[in-house]
C-alpha cells in the first residue's frame, strides 16, 4: 500500500477478537508508513448505549445464552429481520462526521455493526471514500452483509464465496491477521512447558474460554481431567472469578489474561474451543490442531461448525466424541493433515496488500 495514506478502522471491543484483528492490522499499515486509527464503533451511538449493549451480551453469554441463540436467530441469520437497524441508524450520523474530520482514504470495518452503518451511507451515497470490510468470523451471518460495502475480505475461501454470492460485491481470502509471533517457531518448548508448570509426560490440551471467560469451560476441564490422558489449561481471558474458581477446584492449570500466548501454544498437544474466534487462527498459525466443543450460542457454534466442515478442526458433540477426537490426534496423518490445513490459509494474499488493490 502507499505511503501517505490515512485509514479508517472500525472495531467494537465485544471480547478480543475483533480489537486483536483490528490491533495487528493497524501495526502492519503503520509498518508501511499508512496512518491507521482504529475506533470502537460502539462508543459513536448515542447516550451511552454501546455500553450498555457490551454489557448485555456479555450477561446474555455467562447467563441467558439460550436469550442470546433467540436473538441471534431472529435478527442475525433470519431473512425475515429488518433490513436496516435502530442502531445502524443511530451510529451512521456520528460516523459521517468522524469522516469528514479524520479525512480518511478508506475505512474498514472488522465488526459487524459497523459493516452495516458503513454499507448503508455507501449506498446512499453519504460516505464519500471506499468501505472494506474484514469479517472476522468463520460463518458470516446476515450482519455481515451489506450491499453497499466496496469489497469484503475473509479469513477463508469458503467464506468469501458465500459472502460474494450473498452481496454481489468482490471478496477475497486473505491470511488471517494474526501477530507475527504466532508464525515463529517455538524456541524452546520444554521451557515453555516448565514456565507453565507442566510435568514430563503431561498432554497439556489447552480450554480456551475467549477474553470474557465464557462457556463450560470448567466442565470440559473435568471431562479433561477424568480421563487420565490429558491435563486440562484453562485459558480464562480476562475474568478473575474463573481463574479463582478453577484454581480453587483443582482442575488442571488455570491461566489468566496472556500476552504471550504464541508461548503457551509451544507447550500444547491441542486445544479445545468454544468461539470459533482468533484464538482458533493463532492456534492454526502455531500448528496446534483445534476440537470444537460445547461451543457458545449463536456465531459460536455457527463458525465451530463451519470450521469442522472446512476440515480444519474437528467437532465434538459430547464428552466420549472431545476424547475420542484427542486420541486421533497422537502423531497420526488426521493431526498433520489438520495442522496442514491451518497452515494453508496463510499462503494466501495479506490483508494490508488487498486494501491497495484497485476497485473490483
Amino acid at each position: 500500500m502507499p505511503k501517505g495514506r490515512k485509514i479508517l478502522i472500525l472495531s467494537a471491543a465485544m471480547g478480543a477478537g475483533h480489537d486483536g484483528v483490528a490491533a495487528e492490522l493497524s501495526r502492519r499499515l503503520a509498518a508501511e508508513g499508512v496512518e491507521a486509527e482504529v475506533v470502537d464503533i460502539l462508543r459513536l451511538l448515542p447516550l451511552g448505549l454501546g455500553s450498555s449493549l457490551r454489557r448485555g451480551y456479555g450477561w446474555m453469554i455467562r447467563s441467558a445464552p439460550w436469550l442470546y441463540a433467540a436473538i441471534y436467530k431472529i435478527f442475525f441469520v433470519s431473512e425475515r429481520a429488518p433490513t436496516t437497524s435502530p442502531l445502524t441508524l443511530l451510529a451512521a450520523g456520528p460516523l459521517r462526521e468522524l469522516v469528514r474530520l479524520r479525512a480518511p482514504e478508506a475505512v474498514v470495518s472488522t465488526f459487524h455493526l459497523a459493516a452495516q452503518v458503513t454499507g448503508h451511507l455507501r449506498e446512499r451515497d453519504r460516505l464519500a471514500v471506499p468501505s472494506v470490510v474484514i469479517v472476522t468470523d468463520f460463518a458470516a451471518h446476515r450482519l455481515w452483509l451489506h450491499p453497499g460495502n466496496d469489497r469484503y475480505l475473509c479469513g477463508d475461501a469458503v467464506t468469501a464465496l458465500v459472502v460474494a454470492e450473498a452481496t454481489g460485491r468482490p471478496a477475497f481470502c486473505h491470511a488471517p491477521l494474526v501477530r507475527p509471533e504466532f508464525l515463529k517457531p517455538a524456541a524452546d518448548i520444554a521451557r515453555a512447558r516448565e514456565r507453565l508448570g507442566i510435568q514430563e509426560g503431561d498432554r497439556p490440551v489447552l480450554v480456551s474460554a475467549g477474553a470474557w471467560g465464557v462457556g463450560r469451560v470448567e466442565e470440559t476441564a473435568r471431562v479433561l481431567a477424568a480421563s487420565g490422558r490429558y491435563l486440562p489449561v484453562v485459558l480464562c481471558g480476562r475474568s478473575d472469578r474463573l481463574l479463582r474458581r478453577l484454581r480453587d477446584a483443582g482442575t488442571g492449570l488455570a491461566l489468566g489474561w496472556c500476552d504471550d500466548m504464541a508461548d503457551v501454544f509451544a507447550a500444547a498437544y491441542a486445544m479445545v474451543d468454544n468461539a470459533a474466534g482468533l484464538t482458533c487462527r493463532e492456534a492454526f498459525a502455531a500448528g496446534v490442531p483445534v476440537v470444537s466443543y460445547r461451543p457458545i450460542a449463536g456465531h459460536g457454534r455457527d463458525g465451530a461448525l463451519a470450521m469442522a466442515r472446512s476440515g480444519l478442526s474437528v467437532y465434538a458433540r459430547n464428552a466420549a466424541e472431545l476424547i475420542g477426537a484427542l486420541d486421533r490426534l497422537d502423531g497420526t496423518p488426521e493431526r498433520a493433515r489438520m495442522i496442514a490445513r491451518g497452515a494453508a490459509l496463510f499462503s494466501a494474499a495479506s490483508a494490508e496488500s488487498l486494501l491497495g488493490r484497485p476497485p473490483g
